[in-house]
C-alpha cells in the first residue's frame, strides 16, 4: 500500500531534490530505495497538476508515475526493493555482532536466526516502508550509544551521533530515542556515584550532579552531532523545493493542528492558563516561521513530519479488529498481535526466559537487598539494561497510542526481545561444575547435570527446528502469517487485518488467477496500492479498457452490468461488513448487503493469495 507513496516520493528527492511528496516519513529509506532508479530512463509527472499545485500528492503522483505515464511499473517496483533488503541484511548482521559480544559466537545465532527467520521480518524487509529501516535504525544508534557509555572518547561519541542521526532519518517513532538516551544516561550517572562510596551522602549527591551535568553535555554533542546530519540530508532533498510553496504546504497540512491557527507566531506566549492544545499550537506556529526561513526551512520539514505524525497518532486509524471495526484504538492491541503473529515456538522461548528469570529471582530474594542486586545488575548487564528499556519504553507508548495499524510498528522492538531470551535461555541451559568430597558422588552428579544441559539444549534445538519450519511451511505469505492460535496464516483475518494480513499484496496473484481461468470480465474492490487496470489489462499499453472493472458495494451486484465475477480485499470487506465500535458510523449501501444475501462471504469460491476474495455470481 504505502509503496505507491514512497517510491515516487525517494524518486522526487534524489532525481529533483524536492521534497513536497510524503513529508510524514523521513526521507532516508525512500532515498536509498530510488536511487537503482536514477539509471534508468523514467518518466516522472512534473508536468501533473497533482505535482505543482496539490498539497502533498504523493498518492496521485505515485499512480501516474508508476502505472500512467508509460514506465515499467514491475522494473521500478523491484529495483526499488533492493535497498529495503540490504538494510534487513545489515540489521540481521548487527544483531549477530551485539550477540556474540553479550553471548558468544555460537549463541549468539539463536537470536541472528530468530531475526533472519521472522515471518514479521521477511515480510516486510522488501517493501519500500520505514519499518524495518526503523529497526535497523534504533538497534545500531542504541548499540553504539551504549558502547559510548561504556567507553568513552571523541571517536565513539561522533559515531553515536551519526547512528542516532540515521536513526532519526529513518522513521520519526525514532525520536523516541532521544528521552530514552536521557534516561540511560541518567541510569549511568547514578551508577558512577557507586564509585565514590567513601564519600558522605552530601558528597555522593555533588559527585551526582557533576556527573550527570557531564553526561547531559554529551548528550547534547551526540545530538547535535545526529541532527546536524538531519539537517545536511534535508538540506539536500529541499535545495528545488520552492519555499513559497513549502510554506504555503506547511500552513494548509497543519491548518488544524492545535485546534487551529488562531494563534500566530509573534504572539505565541505560553502561559499556565493557556490549554495544551494551544501550547500545541505554538510548535505549528514554529514549523510555519521556520518553512519560510533559508537557514532553518530543512529542520523545519523535518518538524512537518513530527507534526504530521503526531497529528495521525491522535486521529487513529479504522480498521477491523477482534470482532468490530473501530478507529479509537485498544490498548491490548500490540500485546495480542504480537501473540498471535508471533510463531509459537519464539513465544514458547520468550515465556520461558521469563519464568526462568523470574524463578532466579525469587531464589535469590533473600541473599542481597534489591538495591545491591540492581546495582550488581547493572554494571554486568548495562547493555541487556539498555535493551529492556527500550522494549518496556516503546511498547508502553505503542499500546497508549490510539494509532493501531500493525505489528510492523513494534517491530524495532523484536530483535531485542530475542537477544534478551536468548540470554536467559543461556543461563539455564549452560551446564554449572559442581565438585563433590566423593569421586563416585562427583561422577554421578556430573553425568547428571551433562544429561539435563543436553535434554535443555535439545528442547531449545527442537524450538528453533519447529520455528524455521513454520516460516518455511508459510512462504511466501509472510505478511498473512497467523500462528496457530490466530487460525493459522489462512484464517488470521477473523482477529485483524489492516497490514497485518492484507496490504494489497496479492494483486498479481489476482493477475494470474483472471489469466488462468480465462475470465473476460472481473469486478474488483481492491485494498492496496497496485493498479488493477495496469494487471489486467488486456493489452501492453497499461489502462486500455481490460478485464478490471473498478467496484464497490455501492454499485450493487456487478452481475447486472454483465460482469459475472468479484474481487473483494478482506481488508475492505471486513470494514463494510462487521460490526461498528460505539460511535463508528457507515453508509448502508457500503456494507455489501446484497452480497450477504447470495453468498456465505467468509466461504468465497476462489482466493487471490491470502488477502483477495474472489466470488462466481452466476
Amino acid at each position: 500500500m504505502d509503496e505507491l507513496a514512497h517510491i515516487p516520493a525517494g524518486y522526487s528527492y534524489v532525481k529533483y531534490f524536492d521534497y513536497r511528496l510524503n513529508p510524514e516519513h523521513p526521507p532516508l529509506v525512500k532515498a536509498l530505495s530510488a536511487l537503482p532508479l536514477l539509471f534508468q530512463k523514467l518518466n516522472f509527472p512534473t508536468d501533473s497538476p497533482y505535482w505543482q499545485k496539490d498539497i502533498n500528492g504523493q498518492w496521485a503522483v505515485g499512480a501516474q508515475f508508476l502505472y500512467e505515464y508509460g514506465n515499467d511499473a514491475d522494473k521500478i517496483i523491484n529495483w526499488a526493493r533492493f535497498a529495503p533488503m540490504i538494510l534487513t541484511l545489515i540489521l540481521i548482521l548487527f544483531v549477530y555482532i551485539w550477540a556474540k559480544e553479550l553471548l558468544g559466537k555460537w549463541w549468539a545465532f539463536v537470536p541472528t536466526i530468530l531475526t533472519a527467520f521472522s515471518p514479521t521480518i521477511l515480510a516486510h524487509g522488501h517493501y519500500v516502508t520505514t519499518d524495518v529501516g526503523a529497526a535497523l535504525g534504533t538497534f545500531i544508534s542504541i548499540y553504539y550509544f551504549v558502547k559510548y557509555l561504556l567507553r568513552q572518547n571523541a571517536k565513539n561519541l561522533v559515531i553515536s551521533g551519526i547512528a542516532l542521526g540515521i536513526a532519526l532519518l529513518m522513521k520519526f517513532s525514532t525520536v523516541l530515542l532521544l528521552p530514552l538516551f536521557v534516561f540511560l544516561a541518567l541510569v549511568y550517572a547514578i551508577l558512577e556515584t557507586r564509585d565514590y562510596a567513601y564519600e558522605k551522602f552530601a558528597g555522593k549527591i555533588l559527585w551526582f550532579f557533576k556527573d550527570f551535568l557531564k553526561y547531559i553535555g554529551i548528550l547534547i554533542g551526540i545530538f547535535a552531532v545526529a541532527y546536524a546530519l538531519v539537517y545536511i540530508v534535508y538540506f539536500i532533498f529541499t535545495i528545488n523545493y520552492p519555499i513559497e510553496k513549502q510554506v504555503a504546504d506547511t500552513k494548509y497540512t497543519l491548518a488544524s493542528f492545535g485546534d487551529g491557527p488562531d494563534i500566530n507566531f509573534e504572539t505565541c506566549k505560553i502561559t499556565n492558563s493557556m490549554p495544551l492544545s494551544k501550547r500545541s499550537r505554538c510548535l505549528a506556529e514554529i514549523n510555519i516561521w521556520m518553512s519560510g526561513n533559508k537557514i532553518f526551512r530543512p529542520l523545519g520539514e523535518y518538524l512537518l513530519g513530527v507534526l504530521m505524525v503526531i497529528q495521525r497518532s491522535a486521529g487513529g486509524n479504522t480498521a477491523y479488529f477482534l470482532g468490530e471495526v473501530s478507529a479509537s484504538g485498544s490498548w491490548y492491541y500490540f500485546p495480542v498481535v504480537f501473540l498471535l503473529k508471533e510463531p509459537i515456538p519464539s513465544l514458547i522461548l520468550i515465556a520461558l526466559a521469563i519464568f526462568v528469570v523470574f524463578i532466579k529471582f525469587i531464589k535469590n530474594f533473600n541473599k542481597a537487598s534489591l538495591k545491591e542486586r540492581f546495582f550488581t545488575y547493572l554494571d554486568l548487564n548495562f547493555a541487556e539494561f539498555s535493551m529492556l528499556s527500550f522494549i518496556i519504553f516503546y511498547w508502553l507508548y505503542s499500546i497508549r497510542s490510539p494509532l493501531n495499524i500493525g505489528v510492523r510498528h513494534i517491530l524495532p522492538t523484536v530483535p531485542f526481545i530475542y537477544i534478551l531470551t536468548t540470554e536467559a535461555i543461556k543461563n539455564w541451559v549452560r551446564r554449572k561444575t559442581i565438585v563433590s568430597d566423593s569421586f563416585v558422588k562427583n561422577f554421578l552428579k556430573q553425568i547428571f547435570r551433562f544429561l539435563k544441559t543436553s535434554s535443555k539444549a535439545a528442547f531449545i534445538f527442537i524450538l528453533i527446528a519447529w520455528y524455521l519450519m513454520e516460516t518455511l511451511v508459510n512462504a511466501p505469505y509472510f505478511l498473512s502469517y497467523f500462528n496457530e492460535f490466530g487460525g493459522g496464516t489462512f484464517n488470521g483475518y477473523k482477529y485483524v487485518t489492516d497490514s497485518n494480513y492484507d496490504w494489497g499484496q496479492d494483486l498479481k496473484r489476482l493477475k494470474d488467477f483472471v489469466n488462468d481461468k480465462k475470465i473476460n470480465k472481473i469486478a474488483v474492490d481492491y485494498f492496496g496500492g497496485g493498479n488493477p487496470k495496469y494487471y489486467l489489462s488486456d493489452t501492453s499499453a497499461p489502462l486500455n479498457a481490460g478485464k478490471a472493472v473498478y467496484w464497490q458495494s455501492s454499485k450493487g451486484n456487478p452481475k447486472y452490468e454483465g460482469v459475472n465475477w468479484l474481487a473483494v480485499s478482506i481488508n475492505t470487506l471486513q470494514s463494510a461488513i462487521e460490526k461498528l465500535h460505539p460511535g463508528q458510523q457507515r453508509n448502508p449501501e457500503d456494507e455489501y448487503r446484497w452480497l450477504i444475501k447470495i453468498k456465505d462471504v467468509y466461504k468465497p469460491d476462489y482466493h487471490a493469495g491470502t488477502s483477495i476474495f474472489i466470488y462466481k455470481l452466476n
